[in-house]
């Protein structure tokens, strides 16, 4: 019996919320809002890390599209987030940051912004929510486990070793995306010894690795108004039109972070990336455009014709790539190799190397099996008083500010439920 340590319970209270993200302090906000006794546990010295690095240190908060949009752009169980988003959405949201002295703004793909672009008021606005209403929070507090008998909670051990019980316990402990803000997958495995299922995690949101070298050399080009499609087996399962950046390792920008996701369904080793540089000209109409811009500098060598049509850091290696002699004379350029010019940049090929990893993601795919929680409470099918919030949940959705919205939507069920 020497050196035996018992445990010490060192608080009681109705609610425990574990994770001090957008969607933890939703859900103890507005627990606390009823009257209940709640408890947010942070490991962070302060709250909503990975909330002010979103948006570039902006804060992409919601987006202020319908709930027909919502489902468009939430590739990852969809129906499952239809209770959470009808009971809190955009404008139930935007009205809380209002009444938090936070106001916002709607800027182009209804992206909700906070009026100051700092997403550190966003933070601001949730903590003084979850003050106002009287929850406790503790900061640099780690959750060890869950405690639960005859498969109902009693409450949280802490990694010092002491207990808090609680009759309700909400994980709101983030994915595996940013690890940097805490975000090191502890809630899965709390949620899995309980018996929960956690569905395979992905990187999903997250830049790509490509193969070919000439990527690596555009490090910096943003390109906007292109068009992504991307091929698996022969067959085309992505196209859309927008911005993309070349990095110093691959690609990235809103139309990759986009793909990416699409890519999951995939395997992505065998995945062929096309890139139209010009999609809003057919073959002929660019054929033609190639054609006035080489009779204009009828005289010049190929090298420096190109400048009208393309970026000058992206010229050399179009240059390379078209087999066209760089120092052959505009007008000694043939037909055939005119031709061959116009339909590499109409489709523009890369291959992918591989996704890059959890710490360059936005979001995690995967998490805890949504048929194992009530989509209407956000508790536990298993479990009586455990409820999920925000990205442990297996849902995952588009950028564009819906996945924040997911985390309120979610959060805000579990604390009005619990």
């Amino acid at each position: 019996m020497y050196g035996l340590t018992i445990p010490v319970i060192c608080a009681s209270y109705d609610v425990v919320v574990v994770g001090g993200g957008a969607a933890g302090m939703m859900a103890a906000g507005t627990a606390a809002s009823r009257g209940k006794r709640v408890l947010l546990i942070e490991r962070n010295e302060k709250p909503g890390k990975k909330i002010y690095i979103t948006g570039k240190g902006r804060c992409n908060v919601t987006n202020a599209s319908d709930l027909n949009a919502y489902m468009r752009n939430i590739p990852t169980n969809p129906r499952f987030l239809y209770s959470a988003l009808s009971r809190f959405f955009n404008n139930d949201l935007i009205a809380l940051l209002d009444d938090m002295g936070v106001p916002t703004k709607i800027e182009r793909g209804n992206r909700v912004f906070p009026a100051s672009d700092k997403s550190s008021d966003i933070i601001k606005g949730l903590y003084r929510y979850v003050e106002q209403n009287g929850a406790d929070v503790w900061f640099n507090t780690r959750v060890k486990d869950i405690m639960a008998e005859n498969n109902a909670v009693k409450g949280v051990e802490l990694y010092d070793g002491r207990l808090v019980e609680a009759t309700s316990v909400i994980l709101a402990t983030g994915g595996l995306s940013y690890p940097t803000t805490g975000s090191t997958g502890d809630g899965y495995t709390m949620a899995e010894r309980l018996g929960h299922t956690i569905k395979p995690l992905m990187p999903s949101l997250v830049p790509l690795d490509i193969v070919e070298d000439w990527v690596k050399s555009l490090q910096g080009l943003s390109l906007k108004n292109v068009k992504l499609s991307a091929y698996a087996g022969g067959k085309r399962f992505f196209e859309e039109q927008g911005e993309m950046l070349f990095t110093h390792f691959g690609i990235s920008g809103p139309l990759v972070l986009t793909l990416s996701r699409y890519m999951l369904d995939h395997n992505v080793t065998d995945i062929e990336i096309v890139l139209d540089l010009k999609p809003a000209l057919t073959l002929q109409q660019l054929d033609e455009r190639i054609r006035r811009d080489f009779s204009k500098y009828n005289n010049k060598q190929f090298k420096n014709s190109l400048g009208d049509l393309l970026p000058q850091k992206l010229i050399p290696v179009i240059v390379e790539l078209s087999h066209i002699e760089q120092d052959k004379p505009v007008n000694q350029i043939t037909k055939e190799e005119r031709r061959n010019l116009v339909e590499m940049l109409k489709e523009l090929k890369m291959h992918v190397l591989g996704l890059r990893s959890f710490k360059e993601a936005v979001i995690t795919h995967g998490g805890v099996d949504v048929r194992e929680i009530d989509p209407k409470t956000m508790e536990s099918k298993l479990v009586k008083g455990l409820y999920f919030a925000g990205e442990i949940i297996d849902v995952d959705a588009l950028t564009g500010g819906y996945n924040l919205q997911i985390a309120f939507s979610t959060g805000y069920l579990a604390g009005a439920s619990c």
